[in-house]
Formats: structure tokens, sequence, C-alpha cells
């Protein structure tokens, strides 16, 4: 089964962020990458991403057959997607094993979600 970790960037973190060092920054991001490897190696990960920051997406829609793309988010938000890892797992409990080696878990909360598998659904 599928399950989506999603790494969300906030106060809390971003507080945690400013106190760390230079070396322990690139001992995070090392972090990421050993767990992205060693989900490799134990044949689960589908897909791991960061995301770039916000101020750098477009927001999509379609209005009467016209596709619009517009600058954004204006708002000041307090989350944002920061990152993600897509594995393919037996179950959830293998799947929160896994987030819980998420460098950021140790400092704020990762979000594990099932996939919605919709390949038995006829339309």
């Amino acid at each position: 089964m599928k399950y989506l970790i999603l790494i969300q960037s906030n106060e809390r973190s971003l507080a945690v962020w400013e106190t760390l060092s230079d070396e322990q920054r690139m001992e995070f991001g090392r972090g990421h990458l050993q767990l992205t490897e060693e989900m490799t190696k134990a044949g689960v990960c589908v897909a791991s991403e960061g995301l770039a920051d916000p101020s750098l997406a477009r927001w999509v829609s379609v209005r009467d057959g016209r596709t619009v793309a517009s600058d954004g988010p204006f708002a000041e938000v307090k989350e944002h997607l920061a990152g993600f890892y897509l594995i393919d797992v037996e179950d959830l409990d293998e799947a929160v094993s896994w987030a819980a080696k998420v460098p950021d878990a140790a400092f704020t909360q990762v979000e594990v979600r099932p996939v919605l598998d919709m390949s038995g659904w006829e339309f």
C-alpha cells in the first residue's frame, strides 16, 4: 500500500532551524539523503523530494476552457508543504516506522497519509 509522508514547514520548525549551526543544518540535509537511500535499498521508496519556497508556486485553474495561472500564494501562511516521501509498504505501522526516521520528526510532526487506491474503481 502506498503512503505519503508529508513534511510541513511551520513557525515551530523554522524557529528550531534558526537555532541550528551550519554543521547541524548540513547533517540534517545529509539525514534526508541517507533516509532516501535507505528507503531505496529497502525497495519502499517510490519518490522523495523537497519542495521550493511557496513564493515560487503558481495557482492554476480552468475557467470557461481557459487556463489561468497566477502567482501565489499571496497570503502569509503559517505552514506550507516543504517535502514528501512517497513509499510503498505493507501497512500503516511500517509507514509510521519510516516516518519516524524523517529528520524533521525530531523537531516537529510529519504526517503519514494513505494514498487512495482507485485501481479497482469503475468509472
